[in-house]
């Protein structure tokens, strides 16, 4: 399909970063677990698991684009399926950010963690549904949908990293007794 031919350098780039930021991720984890904090699955389903769910969802939306498809709408169809489960995920997420008791969430965190995936997913669902009308509009719209996806959890993946080093592992000081 013609639409889709001058993206495969685009796609293989941000797949290949999604791919290899899920396994920077695994890694950083399995350093933490050493010394995990009180209560760190409750904050981990709210705070981590959403960084690889993004990373997660470009990789997928790289190879749903990297495929040789006969159709836009097709892969359209799915990828506007992708946006309304990121939907229904960041409902998800918001809820388990205000029910976890690790970390008082501040305005950042509802920001990065809730609002801006919500708003990018809702941006993928409905580029979905203007494909067929508008194809090298939208395929630009996916696009930068991959890349706030792939940013958005590259400061969640730095912003857990930080608060594990330089918060919740940090040593009182002496002054602080």
């Amino acid at each position: 399909m013609s639409e889709l031919t001058g993206w495969d350098g685009f796609y293989v780039i941000v797949g290949t970063a999604a791919g290899a930021l899920i396994g920077l991720q695994f890694v950083v984890m399995t350093l933490i677990a050493e010394h995990p904090p009180l209560r760190a699955a409750e904050a981990g389903a709210a705070f981590a698991t959403p960084t690889i769910v993004h990373f997660s969802a470009v990789l997928l939306l790289s190879a749903l684009l990297h495929a040789p498809w006969q159709s836009l709408n097709v892969v359209a169809g799915i990828w506007g399926l992708v946006g309304i489960i990121g939907i229904a995920y960041s409902a998800v997420v918001a809820h388990r950010v205000h029910r976890q008791t690790t970390y008082k969430p501040e305005f950042g965190d509802w920001l990065f963690y809730v609002v801006i995936p919500m708003v990018i997913y809702a941006t993928l669902a409905l580029s979905a549904l203007a494909a067929s009308s508008f194809p090298n509009e939208t395929l630009f719209a996916v696009g930068g949908v991959a890349l706030m996806l792939l940013f958005v959890g590259t400061h969640n993946a730095w912003d857990s990293v930080a608060y594990h080093v330089l918060v919740s592992r940090r040593k009182p000081d002496k002054a602080e007794h």
